[in-house]
């Protein structure tokens, strides 16, 4: 599992792929280039969303969306919403897909190193399984549990084995598909087989 455990840390490197051919693709995905990186400096938001609320992810491959758990994480919830808010997450790839374990992104940067200049500290629950179409926030280990920036994964298979040391962000309510979709074009290490672009997010209730 510690292998397992590594391609999800924030910070640990590793790019995105090359630039994509329609032969490459998925259906229902588009073809795409590598965005070019951003210098994303933030300070840390200070309100808390106040109700339930979404936030619909739309992609080179589609969309789909997450329901913010505001209940049990809404410091990490608030967060996520903030950026998507701020715009930090548009124009950003994929850049980490492992085929049957997770699929991930949020990194301004684009190679897993960014983030959006600040952190937030939420311990997850203690019960919390990382189960098929949990989102969560990537760490590096060297961080403490529930450490985040703006880095983000989805789980694809169902329970990934991880420890709960990862922000707790939502769950994927419609739209697993896309994310399905998206895992397609993974490879073991992570690195993608073809660009995938977050074209922006958007935040709904809260």
């Amino acid at each position: 599992m510690a292998i397992l455990a590594s391609l999800l840390a924030a910070g640990c490197g590793g790019g995105g792929g090359e630039t994509s051919t329609a032969a490459q693709l998925p259906a229902g995905c588009s073809q795409v280039q590598e965005p070019a990186p951003k210098d994303v400096h933030l300070s840390r938001p200070t309100s808390t969303l106040r109700g339930p609320a979404t936030a619909t992810v739309m992609t080179s491959c589609g969309s789909f969306t997450i329901a913010l758990d505001v209940a049990r994480a809404p410091k990490t919830a608030s967060s996520f919403a903030y950026l998507a808010r701020q715009g930090v997450y548009n124009d950003t790839p994929f850049h980490r897909i492992v085929p049957g374990f997770v699929i991930q992104g949020g990194d301004p940067t684009g190679t897993g190193g960014g983030g959006p200049g600040y952190f937030v500290d939420e311990p997850p629950p203690r019960n919390l399984s990382y189960t098929r179409g949990i989102v969560a926030m990537a760490k590096t280990r060297a961080e403490p549990p529930g450490r985040s920036g703006s880095q983000f994964f989805v789980v694809t298979v169902p329970d990934a084995g991880l420890t709960p040391d990862y922000a707790l962000v939502g769950r994927v309510s419609s739209g697993f598909d896309v994310v399905q979709r998206i895992e397609q074009l993974g490879t073991p290490s992570g690195t993608p087989k073809a660009p995938v672009v977050i074209r922006r997010v958007t935040v709904q209730g809260g």
